[in-house]
């Protein structure tokens, strides 16, 4: 296999800017934005906030900042981005935001970041488990000033409230207190990107973020290719013992490459940044690891997929917030692969998986993206792997089917794919 794959952009990124072109003084446009059901519904909330967001043009994203106010209702989908970056920023708009989701999102944590939201000052009705459907009753404005949080479920509670932290009386501080919080690039993400909006920001102590009181500044934002949806492609390499190039890799990057890097040559494969792009050569076998994830939770499907057609056992650790993803991810990784014949057992914070034959069948997604791109990393070698609904890719990769389809047959996807459809086109693969 020798592939080239131009993806849209971050959706890390591309929420990230949507929320602070929101906050800024000035209009922000958005380049190169991922458009998926997670950033349409992040457009679409702070549209019903007041902001102006065009969308049409898929290059460009046009962002003008107006008084933000209720009500307002905002559908989260299943995205944590949303449910968790948007209630800080409704605390400072004049007026009732109400907040609902898919069914599962009403299961996702969000019980820290609403108490430190309290404490900071705001009004919330939450459900009985403190997650959704919640009510935001904002005032325009929010006290602010430094609050203590255990962020060890996600790294999204202390981002949410670093972004809307400038426009508090107080700003924020935010100091962390628990095990250690994943995800930390994320983080990394968040402080440099609003360094770019003109936030001061202060993180030279471990586990505490300060953010002074300030107006943030219109931008234009440039958005990287999606590293995260690349994990697929980049498994495809590994798998084939071919080489798959992502187009359009800034040389400077705001995402965990260099943790990418470290995990995909423990599998066995070499990544490197070419004139071409980032690439990823495999050699066709794939080595076992043991190796923490905690950076990089969202690779642990692929990653975990990759380690079923391994040539020894994996021990993949420091994930057991996934639990709390778009579904339980480590019960519903356990399940598929060890239905498919893989020896898979759950561990306290991950997955301990030694390889053995496996053979095709239905692999379910429980609506998560995620775990549809694990299934076509096996269905590159396992026959009759179907995936029983790839439409869920629409989350955060709605061109998926086609772009995974190109790459393995070299010829563009057939229209009109199946929900459910064997993983392979045309080699066992359809959507």
């Amino acid at each position: 296999m020798e592939a080239e794959v131009r993806l849209p952009g971050s959706k890390s990124m591309t929420a990230r800017a949507l929320v602070l072109s929101a906050l800024s003084v000035g209009p922000s446009t958005v380049h190169a934005p991922l458009r998926a059901r997670d950033t349409e519904l992040m457009a679409a909330g702070l549209r019903a906030l007041g902001c102006k967001v065009s969308t049409m043009d898929d290059e460009r994203w046009d962002v003008r900042p107006r008084p933000l106010k209720g009500p307002a209702h905002i559908d989260c989908g299943l995205a944590g981005t949303i449910m968790r970056f948007l209630p800080p920023v409704a605390t400072v708009a004049n007026g009732d935001v109400t907040f609902d989701g898919d069914p599962y999102a009403r299961r996702r944590p969000l019980g820290p970041l609403i108490k430190a939201l309290r404490e900071l000052g705001a009004k919330i009705d939450a459900s009985p488990s403190d997650g959704l459907p919640l009510v935001v009753h904002g005032a325009g404005r929010l006290r602010g000033g430094e609050v203590v949080i255990d962020a060890s479920a996600s790294s999204q509670f202390v981002s949410g409230l670093l972004l809307a932290g400038a426009d508090f009386d107080e700003g924020v501080t935010v100091r962390h207190e628990g095990p250690p919080v994943p995800n930390a690039p994320h983080l990394r993400m968040t402080v440099h990107m609003l360094r770019s909006a003109g936030a001061a920001v202060d993180d030279s102590t471990r586990d505490v973020w300060r953010v002074a009181p300030s107006r943030l500044t219109g931008r234009a934002w440039q958005i990287e290719p999606d590293l995260s949806g690349a994990a697929p492609f980049f498994a495809a390499a590994l798998v084939t013992g071919g080489t798959v190039t992502l187009r359009g890799w800034p040389h400077t990057s705001v995402q965990p490459v260099e943790k990418v890097r470290e995990i995909f040559t423990k599998l066995g494969g070499k990544l490197g940044l070419t004139e071409s792009g980032l690439t990823v050569t495999g050699s066709g076998t794939i080595h076992g690891l043991n190796v923490s994830l905690a950076d990089v939770a969202e690779l642990t499907p692929v990653v975990a997929a990759l380690a079923t057609l391994a040539d020894g056992p994996s021990y993949l650790r420091g994930v057991g917030h996934i639990r709390h993803h778009e579904t339980d991810r480590l019960a519903a990784l356990g399940t598929q692969l060890a239905a498919l014949g893989a020896d898979v057992s759950e561990t306290a914070d991950g997955l301990a998986i030694a390889p053995k034959p496996m053979s095709g069948r239905v692999f379910e997604t429980y609506d998560d993206h995620r775990l549809a791109h694990a299934a076509a990393v096996i269905g590159l070698r396992v026959p009759d792997v179907v995936v029983s609904d790839v439409s869920c890719t629409a989350k955060t990769l709605p061109a998926f089917p086609r772009l995974w389809a190109e790459m393995v047959a070299g010829a563009s996807a057939p229209n009109g794919y199946p929900n459910s459809a064997p993983a392979g086109y045309p080699n066992r693969w359809e959507g």
